[in-house]
């Protein structure tokens, strides 16, 4: 019994080193409780939390948070802030300022300093807006927009639309939205400002190429609806295909048409590219994988670091062996050019009409908090045959002009040549 009870009692040495383990775990459960408290602040101050909610806030009752730099390495927004705060304490009319808008447009206004006319924020409204576009559906007037030297120009104006019925052309550049000065816009807040409700009007005042002086067009807005793949079949089983964009339908409309074109036992294929200002970069590689042999390049990313990332056609080529034209115009951008530029440089297919818009650059559109997202360019895109495109477009083989006369009177010079191409194709 007294060796029992000396083995269930601490001995001196035992008392000590449980003291200091218990002071231990102490210190230890207060570091891990400060970190906690910190991550928590860190996650919350960089809006990574749920409970963020998208409200009209006026300036007047807005509490901003994370105001000043947290280091000495931190950027200095203090300026920003103290702005903020004399706009808070002394705008005549603060009480009509909504903090959340004030918030939105500061972050357009960085993005518009980069001088990129294809990097932007947009707001919920607008994120929502840009989603319907791919989709195939929205109110306005059926025109897709970009810059040109520096000038807001009208890549093309969709088939049926009351851009097109109003007489918009591509190419044209659009100085004045309303009473609104173009320049003083960035390309997505002039798309806003364009598209409204279905039946309202909206007045652009245009320079078109080869003019010296402006024009007023005036257009009623609808709701449009634009099928991406639009197939005929021309006389000598000659398949006419039109894509006007690259959008989340695009490749199972494509897929149809080919199923239809084989189908018919079509010998000679012009595919349709103007007009057709771009949209989803993989829409286009499935599409060359249908036209392509596997395997080839397609296109070649280079990013800011200088890294190359090249993408192939991945199989599923259905009509390589069936000889091909492409009619592309000032119209044809981005997605469009690609699609061109690797039927040109891997299966020396003749490209027909004019040079095409020019948009070399690959946007990546990443969801934000607040149902909010934000378009970056992140690189820049060549050719199979290594070209850069941006700025510069891809010249045709040959070179086509569609005049305004032509336009008025039902006349596509284009299209007839690729029709005479593809026959002497054939004979030889």
């Amino acid at each position: 019994m007294e060796n029992l009870n000396q083995n269930t009692q601490d001995k001196p040495d035992e008392k000590v080193n449980r003291k200091l383990f218990n002071r231990f775990l102490i210190i230890f459960l207060f570091i891990i409780l400060v970190a906690l408290s910190f991550w928590s602040g860190y996650k919350k101050g960089r809006g990574e939390g749920n409970n963020f909610q998208d409200k009209s806030v006026p300036l007047s009752q807005a509490n901003a948070i994370n105001k000043y730099p947290a280091g000495k390495n931190d950027v200095d927004f203090s300026l920003y802030w103290r702005v903020w705060d004399l706009l808070k304490e002394k705008y005549v009319d603060k009480n009509s300022l909504d903090a959340q808008k004030l918030m939105y447009n500061s972050i357009q206004g960085m993005l518009k300093a980069t001088g990129d006319p294809y990097s932007d924020f947009f707001d919920p409204e607008q994120s929502n807006d840009f989603s319907q576009d791919l989709l195939g559906s929205f109110e306005g007037i059926g025109a897709e927009l970009g810059v040109k030297d520096k000038i807001l120009t009208v890549i093309a104006p969709l088939d049926g639309s009351p851009a097109q019925k109003a007489g918009l052309l591509a190419g044209d550049k659009i100085i004045k939205i309303g009473d609104k000065i173009s320049s003083d816009l960035g390309i997505d807040e002039a798309v806003n400002q364009i598209r409204g409700k279905k039946g309202t009007e909206v007045k652009l005042t245009i320079l078109r190429n080869g003019e010296n002086d402006t024009r007023e067009i005036t257009i009623v807005r609808n709701v449009i609806v634009v099928k991406s793949v639009k197939l005929e079949f021309k006389p000598d089983d000659i398949a006419y295909l039109k894509i006007s964009k690259f959008g989340d339908t695009t490749s199972n409309e494509f897929n149809d048409a080919v199923k239809q074109i084989i189908s018919k036992g079509a010998k000679d294929i012009i595919l349709d590219l103007r007009n057709n200002p771009g949209g989803y970069l993989n829409a286009s590689v499935e599409i060359a994988s249908k036209m392509i042999p596997k395997g080839q390049l397609v296109v070649s990313e280079e990013d800011n670091a200088g890294k190359k990332d090249s993408l192939y056609t991945t199989g599923g080529d259905k009509l390589s062996s069936i000889p091909t034209v492409v009619l592309i115009n000032e119209g044809s951008a981005s997605a469009a050019e690609i699609l061109a530029g690797a039927l040109r440089d891997d299966q020396k297919i003749t490209l027909i009409g004019k040079k095409s818009f020019g948009k070399g650059s690959v946007q990546e559109l990443i969801k934000l908090p607040q149902s909010s997202s934000v378009k970056i360019t992140v690189a820049k895109w060549m050719t199979p045959n290594g070209d850069y495109i941006m700025e510069k477009g891809i010249n045709p083989d040959i070179e086509v002009d569609l005049t305004s006369d032509d336009y008025n009177n039902n006349r596509d010079p284009q299209l007839d040549k690729a029709i005479e191409v593809i026959k002497e194709k054939i004979n030889q």
